[in-house]
Formats: structure tokens, sequence, C-alpha cells
């Protein structure tokens, strides 16, 4: 008989869909909580009594969105810290957001993770932000029960040391599709980014605050910069990443309003520019301070970019007749190393540099940038306060010595 109970026990156990196994690893579905995965009915509440029993685990749960199933979600916030040494969200099925009118609350962004250490986001699921009815809505603000809300980003993650986001597919943000903010040592890979080349302010990625942040083999093609980093990142290495349409890999916008701004250690490698508007693009305002260096962009494919190549300190977001200042952030130490492609404008280099700041130190080697017709149109070089070294480089810098 108690051979009987206790296969009995046993069955009960590996029966179960919320089950610990190994070293104290339990599994929590969504489902076990309330989810129901038809797309309609919202699933928000579900998600985060899973969410808050895995985060209460001492050992190294793993919260589960199961595959086969849409789950509709109004804004969400995973917060931490949690319990466990490390915690895994694994995501198989499809998460959507509401159409812009169906949103109970402003939120910024739909789903945000914060202060959760040793976080794992990973999976072959998609998370669909049904971002189209926010791009018509140029002023990017709409009305949720009579308060204007800002156009949100998807997915962000906030003060998730260690984090690992892999696999997933994102599509259609009403702005940013993801957001890294006070996040160090986090690793990004193996991402799908998509959204019409014509919807606003779409970025793939938006890193800032953070440090020691690797991004490699993801495809991303947008509406806006394919990843920016921003203000105080440092350490931020970028490779084999798949750009286009979209705006390129930009660093900055810096200096916005005066703003004293700093990145540091930025290094691009192995990337592809196909369609882009921009490739390698380095982007501050007037007026600012502070410092954009020790920045490479190296083993870079063109293919029909418009805007190869290009540093402007006199960025100011597509306005006009910006106002100009003494004061600039100072950018320095940047590397242009094996470049290769062909230039869908005939400018395809443009260094336009502060006269009271400049860029200094700006080295370009092994760059071949020719037009898509060459018989037709040849590529120029434009520059203006810079200064450094060129060797191998076609179409000439004049401005930078021929080393």
């Amino acid at each position: 008989m108690s051979n009987v109970l206790v296969s009995c026990l046993l069955f009960c156990i590996l029966a179960s869909t919320e089950f610990r196994f190994g070293y104290g690893q339990t599994t929590y579905n969504v489902l076990d909580h309330g989810a129901v995965g038809d797309g309609q009915r919202d699933d928000s509440e579900a998600f985060l009594k899973a969410w808050n029993v895995a985060c209460l685990d001492k050992g190294t749960p793993r919260l589960v969105i199961p595959g086969e199933k849409t789950f509709l979600l109004q804004p969400t916030k995973f917060s931490g810290p949690c319990q466990s040494s490390s915690i895994q969200v694994e995501i198989s099925g499809k998460i959507v957001a509401p159409g812009s009118d169906a949103w109970k609350e402003c939120a910024n962004p739909w789903l945000a993770f914060s202060q959760v250490t040793n976080l794992i986001v990973s999976g072959s699921g998609e998370i669909n932000g049904q971002g189209s009815s926010w791009w018509t809505k140029y002023d990017q603000l709409n009305y949720v029960n009579k308060v204007q809300c800002e156009r949100p980003k998807a997915l962000g993650f906030r003060r998730c040391d260690n984090l690992q986001l892999s696999g997933l597919t994102h599509l259609d943000s009403p702005k940013a599709h993801i957001s890294i903010q006070s996040c160090n040592n986090a690793t990004v890979s193996y991402l799908t980014i998509r959204a019409p080349e014509d919807s606003p302010h779409t970025d793939g990625m938006d890193i800032s605050l953070s440090s020691h942040v690797n991004i490699h083999d993801c495809n991303i093609g947008t509406g806006d910069d394919c990843i920016a980093i921003n203000n105080a990142s440092f350490y931020i290495n970028i490779n084999n990443i798949q750009c286009g349409p979209g705006h390129g890999i930009s660093i900055g916008s810096l200096g916005e309003n005066g703003a004293y701004e700093t990145v540091e250690e930025i290094h691009v490698q192995n990337c592809s520019f196909t369609s882009t508007m921009y490739g390698a693009r380095i982007k501050t305002y007037q007026g600012g301070s502070g410092y954009a260096r020790k920045i490479s962009f190296e083993q870079i494919a063109l293919r029909t970019t418009r805007n190869p190549i290009i540093i402007d300190q006199f960025y100011c977001n597509g306005q006009h007749d910006c106002q100009t200042s003494t004061s600039a952030v100072r950018v320095s130490e940047v590397t242009y190393n094996g470049f290769h492609g062909t230039s869908e404008n005939e400018q395809a280099i443009t260094f336009n540099c502060s006269q009271s700041i400049g860029c200094a130190n700006i080295v370009m080697n092994q760059v071949s940038i020719t037009s898509p017709v060459p018989s037709e149109q040849e590529v120029r070089a434009s520059c203006s306060n810079v200064n450094g070294t060129s060797h191998a480089t076609v179409p000439q810098v004049t401005c930078l010595k021929n080393n």
C-alpha cells in the first residue's frame, strides 16, 4: 500500500504544471493563474499573479507564457527586487497591447521590468505593441480617461543588472521597442525587431545610464534608429546587427536643452546598413556639454545607405533655424575602419562640427564608399572643424591628414 501511495504522490507532482525540479527551480505557467490567452480578454492580472508568486520564490523560478496563445495585456509592471537569485521569463506565445483607444491608464513603457537582478527574458514568442493607431497622432499624445498620455515605449528594463534578453520578435511599438536604462552587464541577442519605415520614433533599442551592455546577432528594421546610445552609457559593444530600414546606429542625441551628457567606449562592428536613412551616426545639440569619445565603427557593410557616415554637432531633431551656441558636446577619438558599400546620396561622409569645440582625433581607415551607379554619380565628403587622419579612404576627406 505504501508503494502505491508514493507512486500516486510522485505522479501528482510530475503532472502539475507548476512544479519543482533540479536545484529548486519552479515553473509558473500564467494559464494556472487565470490567463485565458484568447487575445480578447485582459490577462494582465493573471500575469501579475504569476509574477508575484515567482518573484517570492527563493529558488530559480521560471515564468512561462505558453505558445499557441495570444495574451492581451494592459500596461503591466513586473517589479522587484525578487527573492530568487535568478528569474527566467520564457515567452513562447504572443503578447499584444490594446489599441490606443482601449488603454485603461497612461504608462510608459507598456511592459516594465524594474529592479530585477539576473533576469532572463527569452523564447520564440512575439511582443506586439499595436502601434499603428498611435502613429497617426503626430503630437505623440493620446487621451485615456480624458488624460493626455505620451506615446509609450513597448518593453522597458530599469535597474535590471545582469539582464539577458534573447530570441523574441518585437513588432510595431507605439514608440521605441526596447528601452534599457540603468542596467549593467546586460546581453541582448538574436532578436527580430520590425516596424514600418514610416512609423515615427520607433527605435529598435534605446540604451541609457547603462554600462557593459553587449548587443549581438539582431535583425532590426524600424522607422527610426535601429539602436540609439544615449546619456551615461559606457562600454557598449554592438556586433553583427542587420539594420534596415531605419536611421542606422546612433550615438545620441546628446546635449538637448543645455544638458551635460556623456558616452564613452562604444564599439560597433560587423554590422550592415541596408536602405537606411543613416549608417554610423553621432548627433549632438548646440548648447549642450559633455563628451562622446572612444567610439569605433568597424567592418561595416553599406547597401544604398543614404548618409553612411555622419557627425552632426548641430542636430535639432528636424527643426530649422536652430539656435547656435559656443558650447557643445565634445566629440573625439572616433574610428571608422573597414567600411565598404554604396551610398544612395552624393554626400557619403559628413563631419559637421562646431566651430567652438570641433571634432578631434577622427580616424578613417580602409573606407570604400561608392555610388550604386558609379558611371552616373560620384560620391563626396564634406567636413568642417574636424581634425584627424585618413588612410585608404574613398571618397577623400580633405580636412583629415592623409596618413
